[in-house]
């Protein structure tokens, strides 16, 4: 849930909601079914994404070693759940505070650009063509988050 209507919530005790904030509330509640959607649509799609992902893999790396690709792979995996969290929860601090730092530090010990390169070109790729525009918006930004830290 991102920070502020937290911190509203957290006020309760204390006096009511101003319209702003109430409209804050409102905007966050009414996004929540096609955020809640775009959850489950995730979660049931995740084996078949990343297996599609992981496959294509060795076409664009043919040097690539098992090892690398699943060590790839399940940090996408942890990518991708986050990423969905986050989004569910519509709070991008979330991500990074949870995923992102930790992220960072593991690949700083291992030289992993080409891979993630790879891994979220193709991921990227196939989010455009199994999500609607509106469905990507609400979880493209959070996925180049990860990204950008990963790579860059």
């Amino acid at each position: 849930m991102i920070p502020k209507i937290q911190e509203l919530i957290n006020q309760a005790q204390d006096r009511y909601l101003a319209s702003d904030e109430l409209g804050l509330m409102e905007s966050y509640v009414s996004s929540l079914p096609e955020r809640l959607k775009l959850y489950k649509l995730i979660r049931d799609r995740e084996i078949d994404i990343l297996q599609t992902v992981a496959d294509q893999v060795p076409t664009e790396l043919p040097n690539i070693t098992d090892e690398e690709l699943e060590t790839g792979i399940k940090n996408l995996i942890l990518v991708l759940r986050y990423c969905s969290m986050a989004m569910l929860l519509n709070d991008e601090n979330f991500l990074k505070e949870r995923l992102l730092n930790w992220l960072e530090g593991i690949m700083s010990m291992r030289d992993m650009r080409r891979l993630n390169e790879t891994l979220y070109k193709l991921l990227n790729q196939l989010l455009r063509q199994q999500f609607s525009p509106t469905q990507l918006s609400m979880l493209q930004p959070l996925i180049t988050a990860a990204q950008v830290t990963l790579i860059y």
